[in-house]
C-alpha cells in the first residue's frame, strides 16, 4: 500500500517567512508556504515558537497571533488545529512554555490524560479539571 506523500515545511522556512529577515530566502519561504499544500507538524510549531521568543524575544502575544493566523491558511495542515489554536492561546495568556500549553490542550480540548510532575501545569489541568 502507497502511502500518499506530504510537503512539510521546517522551522527555519517559517522563520523566515514569519521574520522576513533574509531577502534572499524571503521569496522562497513565500512560494512554499502560499503556493503549495503543506503540513507543519506541532514539533515544528514547538521550535517556531522556542527560536521566536529565545532567540528573537518576540512577545508571546505575537507570537501566538503569527501562527494562529499562519495555521489558518486553507493550504496549511496540521496534526489537530483546534489544539493547536488553543495552545497557542494558553502559552500567549499563562507563563508557561508551548509544550505545556499543547499538553493542557490536548486535555482540554482532546480530553485527553495528561500525567505529569510539572507542579505548574499539573495546577492547570487540576483547576481545568475542577471547572
Amino acid at each position: 500500500m502507497c502511502k500518499k506523500s506530504m510537503n512539510i515545511v521546517d522551522a527555519n522556512l517559517i522563520l523566515r517567512y514569519l521574520l522576513q529577515d533574509i531577502v534572499q530566502l524571503l521569496n522562497e519561504a513565500r512560494d512554499k508556504i502560499e503556493n503549495h499544500n503543506i503540513f507543519i507538524p506541532n514539533e515544528v510549531i514547538a521550535e517556531v515558537v522556542y527560536v521566536l521568543e529565545k532567540v528573537y524575544k518576540v512577545e508571546r502575544a505575537h507570537i501566538h497571533e503569527s501562527l494562529r493566523d499562519l495555521i489558518s491558511y486553507n493550504n496549511i495542515r496540521t496534526h489537530d488545529r483546534d489544539i493547536l489554536i488553543e495552545a497557542l492561546k494558553v502559552y500567549s495568556e499563562i507563563k508557561i512554555d508551548f509544550v505545556d500549553s499543547l499538553l493542557f490542550s490536548y486535555s482540554k480540548i482532546g480530553r485527553h490524560t495528561v500525567f505529569t510532575f510539572d507542579k505548574k501545569l499539573n495546577q492547570l489541568l487540576n483547576d481545568l479539571r475542577n471547572f
